[in-house]
């Protein structure tokens, strides 16, 4: 069942699956899977996915592909070059333990490393566009390897080349390794999100020592439910569950003063906070649970986390359905309330909100 290959533990059989630990099995298995005109589903960490509980009527991949090298740089950088299917978190830690910084405040990010350019992966003032220096990818349409780079990928807030090109989560280009330029210094990167700086009792902009912001990040992440336990239902998500909206700056003028909003590159426009929207119609952490509303929906089987709103959990036996129940209340909820749309992050595979 690919639930088992999930974070959120759901998800049907597949009809056929395969994994591959090689770059030459991972090309090979879709570009078969192509020439037969399967439907192919790649799965890394399964950290990103909601699949339906009917299954995945096509081929799904397995990426288990493994390796981390190093490659000196001029003026103390380091290209650091990460198999597709290596633990995202594998990754940022080994190269902490190497000397480099540049991805600690990514630190606990459930996934694979392959993942992580696809939709820009990001969390506390820092992404993967700001140290990925490019992608080895299978095109499947030209039926080639290519190298990507950084400008090529044409990264946005949670988008890319990989995301745009893709159809029903099945993406154009395959990822196979992806390399970072980082620095070899103690010292992070500068930090740019307001709570984590509070933590490190630093100034945003300072900078900190690195394995200090990696242990602040992963703390944070844990009182939230952000890093992935087996013991504990609150991080049985796919992590935010929506992503936070960019809308005209006009909008701020019909939601109270206090709404949370953040510059973004766009001229004319803002970024706002999913959370607070959720939370101010009415969805507090644990909606799905008895006494916290929405039991109906789904017995109690999923819910928000009762440790952040922006992650939908399950609690131990909940099928696709119990989550997008919840997804759909809270989406429903946050439109009456503020007349914004949110936008699911996770793919939802055979589903749809």
């Amino acid at each position: 069942m690919l639930k088992n290959l999930t974070t959120t533990r759901v998800g049907g059989p597949a009809r056929q699956m395969v994994t591959a630990t090689s770059e030459a099995e991972l090309a090979h298995a879709v570009a078969a899977a192509d020439a037969a005109g399967q439907d192919v589903l790649l799965i890394g960490g399964g950290s990103n996915l909601v699949i339906s509980d009917e299954g995945f009527p096509g081929v799904a991949v397995q990426i288990a592909t493994r390796g981390l090298h190093l490659d000196e740089q001029p003026n103390g950088k380091v290209l650091l070059r990460a198999a597709a299917g290596e633990n995202w978190d594998t990754t940022v830690e080994y190269s902490l333990a190497e000397g480099l910084s540049g991805l600690e405040a990514l630190s606990g990010i459930p996934g694979c490393t392959g993942a992580t350019p696809v939709q820009n992966v990001g969390a506390y003032g820092a992404d993967v566009s700001q140290s990925l220096a490019w992608v080895r990818a299978y095109d499947r349409e030209s039926d080639q390897v290519l190298k990507l780079d950084n400008a090529e990928l044409e990264f946005a807030y949670r988008e890319s080349l990989i995301k745009r090109t893709s159809t029903n989560g099945s993406p154009r280009y395959v990822v196979l390794e992806v390399a970072f330029l980082l620095a070899r210094e103690n010292e992070s990167a500068p930090i740019r999100y307001a709570e984590l700086a509070r933590r490190l009792g630093v100034e945003a902009g300072d900078r900190a020592n690195a394995l200090q912001v990696r242990q602040t990040v992963l703390e944070l992440r844990r009182s939230k439910g952000m890093v992935f336990d087996i013991l504990d239902a609150d991080s049985h998500s796919t992590g935010s569950f929506f992503t936070n909206p960019i809308v005209e700056s006009s909008v701020l003028d019909k939601l109270p003063p206090n709404a949370p909003n953040y510059p973004v590159e766009r001229a004319g426009f803002v970024k706002l906070s999913a959370a607070w929207l959720i939370d101010q119609a009415g969805f507090s952490k644990g909606y799905g649970l008895e006494g916290t509303g929405g039991f109906a929906l789904a017995d109690g089987r999923a819910s928000l986390s009762t440790k952040h709103t922006l992650a939908i959990t399950n609690r131990g036996e909940a099928t696709a359905q119990d989550i997008l129940a919840i997804a759909r209340s809270v989406r429903a909820g946050v439109q009456e309330r503020f007349g914004i749309e949110l936008v699911n992050e996770p793919l939802l595979i055979g589903e749809g909100l």
